[in-house]
């Protein structure tokens, strides 16, 4: 599923989804990202609730995701009961009056990437209700979350949304090429042609994006197969 993602932002997604699905008791999950400048936001996460705790970090410049995502802390941060934890004395009070008690906190730390850090965030309503969450595989996610951050150059919410519009552009790009092949050699108008490669895609399995690559770059060689696509809708 990571391999198949489009985007270091789709990456990240899919992990926090994939944190809230291996390990039950964890009711938010979100990723923290910090900038080269030191400001901190957050790329994903299961629900809002989870960005809002977060944001109350950024802004009190404490708690585990905030200390979890500084260089040179502890690889793990949490808290069994912020109700009654003195680690985070401005966060873990408002944090528990809202109905959050436990948090853990794991580092996204590359050694080889000095550029960024960050920390993949859980969150219960249950006082020690994470004590039992595997560390191992909270590691294993977070590790999957640093390498997708350290393999390309968007560390900020601005170059994450830039970098989903250039690929989402580039997408549309070959999409046309692709469109306007099958114009030239069917004689369809463009929707028909889209129709035609959308079609395609579904009986095929093929992402429709990558069926188009793959049609614009080597269509001399697939003259046979695009001649095979089906037939058009007929015009309503």
């Amino acid at each position: 599923m990571l391999l198949a993602a489009q985007s270091v932002g789709d990456v990240l997604q899919l992990i926090v989804d994939a944190t809230a699905s291996l390990v039950p008791s964890a009711e938010l999950v979100s990723i923290t990202l910090r900038a080269p400048d030191g400001t901190f936001h957050t790329a994903a996460y299961t629900d809002p609730k989870a960005a809002e705790l977060d944001v109350l970090q950024y802004e009190l410049g404490e708690g585990p995701c905030h200390d979890a995502a500084v260089p040179d802390r502890p690889e793990f941060l949490e808290s069994a009961d912020l109700g009654s934890d003195g680690q985070w004395p401005r966060w873990a009070p408002s944090a528990a009056g809202l109905g959050w008690r436990a948090v853990l906190a794991t580092a996204l730390v590359d050694d080889a990437v000095s550029r960024f850090s960050g920390a993949l965030n859980l969150y219960s309503r249950t006082p020690g209700g994470l004590t039992d969450a595997d560390r191992d595989v909270v590691l294993l996610l977070a590790t999957h979350a640093t390498l997708a951050v350290a393999e390309t150059d968007a560390v900020t919410r601005n170059e994450l949304n830039q970098a989903q519009l250039r690929r989402a552009l580039d997408s549309r790009d070959v999409i046309g090429q692709a469109k306007g092949i099958i114009m030239a050699r069917r004689g369809l108008d463009a929707q028909e042609a889209f129709d035609l490669l959308r079609r395609t895609s579904q009986q095929l399995n093929v992402k429709l994006v990558h069926l188009a690559g793959t049609l614009a770059a080597r269509h001399e060689e697939l003259d046979g197969p695009v001649a095979e696509m089906g037939e058009p809708d007929p015009a309503v």
